[in-house]
C-alpha cells in the first residue's frame, strides 16, 4: 500500500529501525532534501543549491548534526523559560498584585487620616464658635444686670418724685400753715439726674480666610513616587562553564573572607590581625590593624564604604572610618561571627553563646538590636548550637544562613520566618560543608562547599542550579558578588582571590 503511493516517497525499513531514517528539510527553491547546512547564511541548503555557487566559500556543516546541536539549544531555552523566566513574570505579577493590595490598604490609610484631621478641625472650629457664644452671652448677661440696676434706681427715684408731686398738691389744697413751714425742697436733689448708660454691644471680626495657608495647615501629601528599575527585571543566563577572569594573592597562610568596597577593590582578612584592601590587579592599596590586635572573625563594607569587623574575643563590632576604629556593639553572653551589611544598611550578625549551646542572627540599626532570629514556629532552633554560621540578604529580603556543622543552608524571609533547608546536590561527591555565602542580582543563593571544592548556586527558592565547580578552586571559604555579578571567592588554603564570571 505505502510503495504503490508514487505521490510521497516511501522508505520501509525494520520496525526496530525506524528512528534511522533522517527526515531532511526540503529546500524551498529545488524541492529537494536538504542534507546540508550553510553555517553562514543559517540555512539548510541541498546539492542543487550548492552547484549553484551560491554558497561558494561558505563553511558547511551536516544538517543533523547542526539540528541535533539546535534541539540541545531548544531544550536548553524550555528548561529556562520553565524553571527561571515564567517563574519571575509570575513572581512579578504577584507582586503587582500585592502592590495594588497595598496601594488600597494605604488609601485606605490615608483617606482615614485626612477624614480624622477634618473631624479634628470640625471639632476645634466648633469648641471656638461655641467659646464665641459662650462670651457673647456672658457680655449679654453683664449688660443686663448694668441696665437692670439703674432701671431699678431710676424706678425708685421716680416713686420719690411722684411721691413729691402729691405732697406738695396736698400741701398747696391744705390751709394747714404747719405743713407748709415743715416742706423741705428736694428739687435739688432731683435735678441731678442720672448718668445715661451707653451699652457699646462687642462686634465680631472675622479674618479674612487665607485658603493657601489653610491648606498648609490642614496638611499636606508628599509627592507620588513611581520608579523603574530595569535591571532588576533582566534575566541572566548561568554560563555553562563558569570563566576565571583573574587571581590576587593575599599573602595569608590562611585565607577566611573577601568583600568588595567597589567593583575595582576588595577587602580580604586572615589568620592575623591585618585586614587588607587589593586593587583587582593585586595590588596592595592599605592594611588596617584590630583595635586589639586579635584576628577578626568576619568583615563588611557598609554603604557609605566604611569597613566593619567582628571581633569574637572582645565580644565587639567595630566600625573604621577614617583609619579610626570605633565599637559599635558590645556583647554580653554572646561572641559575634559574621556579619553582613543589608540593603536598608543594617547589619546582622551571627553569633554563638558563651557555653556554644546557642546560636543567632541579630539584626541591628546602629548598635539598636531590632530583631532575633533563633528559632521556627514550633519553638525548635534554626541553626546547629555552637556552628560557624555565614550570613546573607537576598534581593527578595529573605535572610539566608551558611550552617557548616549542620551541613545546610538555612533561609527565613524577612520577618524570620523559616522558608526551606538546603543539604546538598544528590551529585554530591562528599558531604556538604557550606561556608561562606552571598546573592545576586537574580536573587540566586551562592555557598561554598568547602570539602568539594566548589560553588553551589541555589534559586531564591532553594532549587539547586548548578555547580562552579571548575576554575581550580581550592578549599572555597569567603564569597561575594560586586555590581556586576562577578564572583569572589576566597581561597583558604592558597590564600588567593579568584574573580569568576558565572552569568
Amino acid at each position: 500500500e505505502h510503495l504503490s503511493d508514487s505521490s510521497k516517497k516511501h522508505r520501509v525499513v525494520p520496525y526496530k529501525d525506524r528512528t534511522s531514517t533522517p527526515n531532511y528539510p526540503k529546500c524551498p527553491k529545488h524541492s529537494k532534501n536538504c542534507e546540508l547546512y550553510c553555517d553562514l547564511c543559517d540555512i539548510p541548503v541541498c546539492s542543487t543549491c550548492i552547484s549553484s555557487g551560491n554558497h561558494r566559500g561558505h563553511h558547511l556543516s551536516d544538517v543533523l548534526q547542526n539540528i541535533i546541536s539546535k534541539i540541545k539549544d531548544l531544550k536548553k531555552d524550555l528548561k529556562e523559560l520553565e524553571s527561571r523566566i515564567y517563574p519571575k513574570y509570575e513572581e512579578i505579577a504577584s507582586g503587582l498584585k500585592t502592590k495594588k493590595d497595598n496601594l488600597e490598604t494605604q488609601n485606605r490609610k490615608l483617606t482615614t487620616a485626612v477624614t480624622k484631621q477634618g473631624e479634628d478641625w470640625h471639632r476645634e472650629i466648633n469648641i471656638i464658635v461655641n467659646n464665641r457664644k459662650s462670651e457673647i452671652d456672658e457680655m449679654k448677661t453683664q449688660h443686663f444686670a448694668v441696665l437692670n440696676k439703674q432701671e431699678k434706681e431710676i424706678k425708685h427715684i421716680t416713686a420719690e418724685v411722684k411721691q413729691c408731686i402729691l405732697d406738695l398738691k396736698e400741701i398747696l389744697e391744705s390751709n394747714e400753715v404747719s405743713l407748709a413751714s415743715a416742706y423741705k425742697s428736694r428739687n435739688a436733689e432731683f435735678r441731678c439726674l442720672p448718668p445715661d448708660l451707653n451699652v457699646s454691644l462687642p462686634t465680631f471680626s472675622p479674618h479674612q480666610i487665607n485658603t493657601e495657608q489653610l491648606q498648609q495647615m490642614f496638611g499636606s501629601l508628599s509627592t507620588l513616587s513611581i520608579t523603574t528599575e530595569e535591571c532588576g527585571y533582566t534575566i541572566k543566563p548561568l554560563l555553562d562553564e563558569p570563566e576565571l577572569i583573574t587571581s590576587i594573592d593575599t599573602g595569608y597562610d590562611k585565607l577566611y573572607s573577601v568583600t568588595c568596597l567597589n567593583d575595582e577593590e576588595i577587602w580580604t582578612h586572615g589568620n592575623d590581625k591585618i585586614m587588607k584592601l587589593y586593587s583587582l590587579k593585586g595590588k596592595l592599596l592599605t592594611s588596617i590593624k584590630t583595635k586589639s590586635k586579635i584576628n577578626p572573625r568576619s568583615i563588611a563594607v557598609t554603604r557609605s564604604g566604611d569597613l566593619v569587623y567582628t571581633d569574637t574575643d572582645t565580644r565587639t563590632v567595630n566600625i573604621v572610618k577614617n583609619k579610626q576604629t570605633q565599637e559599635v556593639i558590645r556583647l554580653q553572653g554572646w561572641k559575634p561571627f559574621f556579619v553582613y551589611i543589608t540593603s536598608s544598611d543594617d547589619l546582622l550578625v551571627t553569633m554563638n553563646s558563651d557555653d556554644d549551646t546557642h546560636t543567632k542572627v541579630v539584626r541591628y540599626s546602629g548598635s539598636i538590636e531590632n530583631q532575633t532570629i533563633q528559632f521556627d514556629s514550633e519553638g525548635e532552633p534554626l541553626y546547629l548550637f555552637g556552628t560557624i554560621t555565614y550570613v546573607s540578604e537576598n534581593r527578595n529580603l529573605d535572610i539566608c544562613v551558611a550552617d557548616n556543622m549542620a551541613k545546610a543552608v538555612v533561609v527565613v524571609n524577612q520577618a524570620g520566618k523559616f522558608r526551606f533547608r538546603y543539604t546538598g546536590h544528590s551529585s554530591n561527591k562528599g558531604s556538604f560543608y557550606p561556608l561562606g555565602i552571598t546573592t545576586d542580582s537574580q536573587s540566586h543563593i551562592l555557598t561554598a562547599d568547602y570539602y568539594n571544592h566548589c560553588i553551589h548556586i541555589l534559586d531564591q527558592d532553594g532549587q539547586f542550579l548548578h555547580y562552579i565547580d571548575n576554575c581550580d578552586l581550592d578549599s572555597p571559604w569567603g564569597l561575594c558578588v560586586d555590581s556586576r555579578d562577578n564572583l569572589f571567592v576566597a581561597e583558604n588554603t592558597s590564600g588567593k582571590v579568584k574573580k569568576i564570571k558565572y552569568m
